[in-house]
């Protein structure tokens, strides 16, 4: 069967003050729909794969926050981490816990905190996607036809001599390599070379491939989860995990797997994705009103100004005047008042208040 992984432990501190530690973004309703990221990220598997496959890997913090917005999943089916190890050990955690009761499942791998503005188009890729892994040793990853020279993403580079395995409209290509996120410089060379896509950090594969993956490449963090194979599924299984999760080591999927792979494909694709990494970003994605503002929550009243993104509580009122492209942003009493060319430094705005 299918099951989604879905990965929510990141605390999305360039979004402060919106995104906090103790609420971070993907438990939020950050574009003004009535759903919070990662609800959205759920729902756009209806269909795909009954709602008990649904799998969420989380710090043990959020464990509420997870229980509140998908009341549907099983408790079992959260998966809380007790320290940050990064994506490496969150993935071996869900997949070593899902063949257990399933040694055929099909595991597709996503983050909380993406958007994906084509829904149907984004599961007729999802569905092409398990019927290419789900009977051989590949793995696939979902790579994002560039539109601009971006250098928030990573790329992904296809074989230019290998012609591709058909699947519908798309080519699904092997891959080359996995490059950095690139200056400005290298992006726009990315995107007049072609045969570059943006790394969209969707990874479709069977079990495994995934438990093959990892004891040829990371056999340790194999070895840990190995090691907890007879307390899955029981009352003990916590403990074991908050003993035995803290060895793991710190280590992201694409310099774990990834980039040792010989058997990765990339799928390219178009259905408005993105990270929203920033609020440059998000200000992209909102809907814009007079004077290209986008505006999220509360009563706000924009005078004289124009290519703000402001997001505050719903029961604020604000009028702003006069600013020019700032972000103006509000949580719990706590309001950000900012150039957009400055968002780089909002980490840095993030500690001077505490």
């Amino acid at each position: 069967m299918n099951h989604i992984i879905i990965m929510a432990g990141g605390v999305g501190s360039r979004f402060w003050p919106m995104s906090t530690p103790e609420r971070p973004k993907q438990f939020i309703d950050v574009l003004g729909t009535g759903h919070t990221l990662l609800q959205l990220t759920a729902d756009r598997f209806e269909g795909i794969c009954p709602v008990e496959n649904i799998w969420v890997v989380t710090s043990v913090r959020y464990r509420e926050l997870v229980k509140a917005q998908l009341p549907g999943i099983p408790d079992s089916n959260i998966l809380l981490e007790p320290c940050m190890r990064n994506t490496a050990p969150c993935i071996a955690y869900a997949a070593w816990k899902i063949k257990k009761k399933d040694p055929q499942a099909n595991l597709i791998v996503t983050a909380a905190d993406h958007i994906v503005m084509d829904v149907p188009e984004f599961k007729r890729v999802i569905r092409e996607g398990i019927d290419f892994v789900k009977s051989e040793d590949r793995i696939l990853t979902i790579g994002m036809w560039p539109t601009r020279p971006e250098t928030g993403y990573g790329y992904i580079k296809v074989k230019q001599e290998e012609d591709g395995a058909e699947s519908g409209a798309k080519v699904i290509r092997e891959v080359e390599g996995f490059k950095e996120k690139p200056d400005l410089k290298t992006a726009e060379a990315y995107l007049a070379a072609g045969g570059y896509y943006w790394n969209a950090g969707i990874f479709l594969w069977n079990v495994r491939t995934v438990e093959k993956a990892f004891r040829r490449n990371e056999p340790e963090i194999a070895a840990i989860f190995d090691s907890l194979d007879d307390v899955y599924y029981s009352s003990d299984e916590q403990q074991a995990i908050d003993a035995k999760f803290p060895e793991c080591k710190h280590i992201s999927v694409d310099y774990a797997i990834m980039e040792h792979a010989s058997n990765i494909y990339v799928f390219p694709a178009a259905f408005g994705w993105s990270d929203l990494g920033t609020w440059g970003a998000l200000y992209e994605q909102l809907p814009k009103g007079d004077g290209r503002n986008a505006v999220v929550g509360g009563k706000v009243c924009m005078v004289e100004s124009e290519g703000c993104v402001v997001h505050v509580s719903a029961d604020k009122k604000i009028l702003i005047q006069g600013l020019k492209d700032y972000i103006v942003a509000e949580q719990d009493n706590v309001i950000l008042i900012c150039r957009k060319a400055d968002e780089q430094r909002i980490k840095e705005f993030s500690t001077q208040l505490r």
